[in-house]
């Protein structure tokens, strides 16, 4: 399904509500959008690859980095699993890596930076909790949508067509 952000802000103004821009879209997919599943984590990615290896589809996972760019809480080979299991996309807020592997992946996947670094792995980490950053509170069961012109989220599953 593609997704055009400036349309659906178009049609759905009243409803959405847009993330400040300070994301990069590093995925195979320019474009992406589902319901809502949230980690918060702070430089500790274990949940992300818990969540990654189950399925999936017709969902988003929002990743609460606490904007940390010191080590990445996505690669390549998550990114291959997520996909795998049909996600539709991965937004994190905080880094990434395996750039350019990253790019080549049928997922949708938009991050503040890349870095080389991977987290540490102690089980630390929060499933399906309320994140906010960059303007906007992300709530499990929402729904969000993706593109080259930036992130929105809205309470109801959004028609494509606007």
């Amino acid at each position: 399904m593609q997704y055009v952000t400036p349309d659906l802000c178009d049609a759905y103004g009243d409803i959405v509500r847009v993330v400040e821009p300070m994301f990069t879209n590093f995925g195979g997919r320019d474009s992406f959008g589902g319901q809502i599943v949230t980690v918060k984590c702070h430089e500790d990615n274990s949940v992300v690859k818990e969540q990654v290896e189950l399925d999936g589809e017709g969902k988003v996972l929002v990743v609460d980095g606490g904007g940390s760019l010191r080590c990445a809480l996505l690669g390549d080979m998550l990114a291959e699993k997520a996909s795998r299991n049909g996600w539709e996309g991965i937004v994190v807020y905080g880094c990434i890596r395996d750039v350019d592997v990253v790019a080549q992946i049928d997922l949708g996947v938009q991050a503040l930076a890349s870095h080389p670094l991977k987290s540490v792995k102690r089980g630390v980490g929060e499933l399906n909790v309320d994140v906010a950053f960059c303007g906007v509170t992300f709530r499990p069961g929402e729904y969000l949508y993706a593109d080259n012109n930036g992130i929105i989220v809205s309470p109801k599953a959004l028609d494509a067509q606007g």
